[in-house]
C-alpha cells in the first residue's frame, strides 16, 4: 500500500510539467530517510491544471504527510488551514530536522501537532537554528524542546524579531542560563513585539520606584528570572495582582518591594480572580484553625506558591497534617509541606507514627524532603528504634 501511495505521487508528479522535485544526493542516515526523499517532493507544488480548489485540501500534500507516518486527522484539527497550501516544504523540513539527529518519528509527531512547520523554508529554518544554538549548547538539546513543544520553534516566523528579542533580554543583564528556560517554557515571549515586552519592563521598572527601590532594572530582571511567564501575561493582570497582594497581606512598601523581587514573583502569573479567591479561602481555613493574621501574611510572605493550590485540596492537606499530629504554628513556620500531595503527606505521616517520630521534638522538616532522602532518614530512624 505504501508503495502504491508514493508510485501515485510520482505520478502525479509527472504529469504535471511546472511540479519542482527535488532529490537529496546524499543519504541522510537511515535506509528508510532515502527511500523517503526519493519519493517525496522537497517542495509539494501545482500547476494551474492541478491546482486545489478554493477551500480543498491538497491532495498531494496528503498523500505525503501520510507517507511519512504524519497523523493527518490530528493535523487537519490543530491547523486544517495548513493542509489547503499550494506549496509547502515537509520534505525540506525533515531533511533538516534529520540532519540535526531527529528520527522520522519524532518529526511526524512535530508536523502531527503543529502542520504549520512544514510552511517554513529551509534559508528560515537555517536562520532560527542559529538564533537557538546561541542559546543551547547542543543541536540534540533543541530537537528535544521542539518534540515537546513544536509551538516553541514554529509558532513565529519572523527571525529579526527573534533576534532582536535575545538582545533586549540580555541586556536586562538575562544569562544564558535564564534565557534559555524562557525560551523553553515561555517561549511566547519570543513571539512578542520587542516594544511589547519593553512596555512590560517598563511597567516593572516604575513599580520599584514606586515602592522606594534604588536599582528598577535589577528588579525587573529578578521578577522575570523568577516568574518565566510574566512577559506573556497584561500589565493589568499583574497590577491587579500587586494591588490585591498589597492589601491583602497589609505590606508596606519596603515589605511589598522585597516580596515581588523575591518568592512574591512567582504568583503574578496567576488570575487576578484565581489569587484572589485562593487567598480568601487560605485566610478562612486558617482562621477556623484560631490563626492570626499575622500567621496568614507570614505563611504567605514565606511560601506564595500556597496560591496556587485550589481551595478544597488546600483544605484537605491543613486536615490532614493536624489529624497527623502536626501543629498549626509547625505549618506556619514550614509552610512547604504543603507542596506535597494529601497521599504523599498522609503515607509519610503513617511510615513516621510507625517509628514512633515525635513531632513536637524533631519538628516536620522531615516532610519536606525528597523521597530518597525521607526514605534514607526513615531507615535511620528505625534502626536507631530498634538499638
Amino acid at each position: 500500500m505504501t508503495l502504491v501511495t508514493g508510485v501515485r505521487a510520482l505520478l502525479a508528479l509527472h504529469r504535471n510539467s511546472s511540479t519542482l522535485l527535488f532529490f537529496y544526493p546524499k543519504p541522510i542516515c537511515q535506509v528508510t530517510s532515502i527511500s523517503l526523499t526519493r519519493r517525496l517532493s522537497s517542495i509539494t507544488s501545482h500547476s494551474s491544471n492541478t491546482k486545489p480548489t478554493v477551500g480543498s485540501e491538497n491532495e498531494l500534500l496528503l498523500e505525503n504527510l501520510t507517507f511519512m507516518g504524519v497523523d493527518v486527522k490530528m493535523a487537519r484539527r490543530r491547523q486544517p488551514g495548513v493542509l489547503r497550501k499550494v506549496i509547502t516544504n515537509e520534505q525540506g523540513l525533515a531533511h533538516f530536522l534529520q540532519s540535526k539527529g531527529a528520527s522520522l518519528k519524532v518529526i511526524a509527531s512535530i508536523i502531527s501537532r503543529f502542520p504549520r512547520a512544514i510552511t517554513r523554508s529551509a534559508d528560515h529554518l537555517e536562520q532560527r537554528w542559529g538564533l537557538w544554538r546561541n542559546i543551547f549548547k547542543t543541536d540534540s538539546e533543541i530537537i528535544s524542546i521542539i518534540d515537546r513543544s513544536p509551538e516553541s520553534f514554529f509558532r513565529s516566523s519572523d527571525n529579526d524579531n527573534l533576534e532582536k528579542n535575545i538582545q533586549f533580554l540580555s541586556s536586562l543583564g538575562l544569562n544564558a542560563k535564564e534565557l534559555h528556560r524562557l525560551l523553553t517554557t515561555a517561549p511566547r515571549t519570543f513571539s512578542n513585539s520587542v516594544a511589547l515586552n519593553k512596555q512590560m519592563v517598563v511597567f516593572l521598572e516604575d513599580v520599584c520606584s514606586n515602592l522606594g527601590g534604588k536599582d528598577p532594572q535589577q528588579f525587573a530582571k529578578a521578577v522575570i528570572s523568577k516568574n518565566v511567564y510574566i512577559l506573556i501575561r497584561s500589565i493589568k493582570r499583574v497590577k491587579t495582582n500587586i494591588e490585591n497582594l498589597k492589601a491583602c497581606l497589609k505590606l508596606s512598601d519596603s515589605e511589598l518591594l522585597a516580596f515581588l523581587q523575591g518568592p512574591g514573583a512567582e504568583v503574578l502569573d496567576l488570575s487576578n480572580e484565581y489569587l484572589k479567591n485562593n487567598f480568601k479561602s487560605l485566610q478562612q481555613k486558617m482562621v477556623s484553625l484560631n490563626c492570626r493574621k499575622t500567621d496568614i501574611k507570614k505563611l504567605v510572605v514565606t511560601y506564595p506558591m500556597v496560591l496556587y493550590i485550589g481551595s478544597d485540596t488546600l483544605s484537605s492537606k491543613f486536615d490532614c497534617l493536624i489529624k497527623g499530629g502536626i501543629k498549626i504554628k509547625q505549618i506556619v513556620e514550614k509552610p512547604k509541606v504543603l507542596e506535597y500531595s494529601t497521599q504523599n503527606i498522609t503515607e509519610r505521616l503513617e511510615e513516621l507514627h510507625m517509628i514512633g517520630y515525635d513531632f513536637e521534638k524533631n519538628g516536620i522538616a522531615i516532610l519536606d524532603t525528597s523521597r530518597k532522602r525521607f526514605d534514607a532518614k526513615i531507615e535511620k530512624l528505625s534502626i536507631t528504634t530498634e538499638d
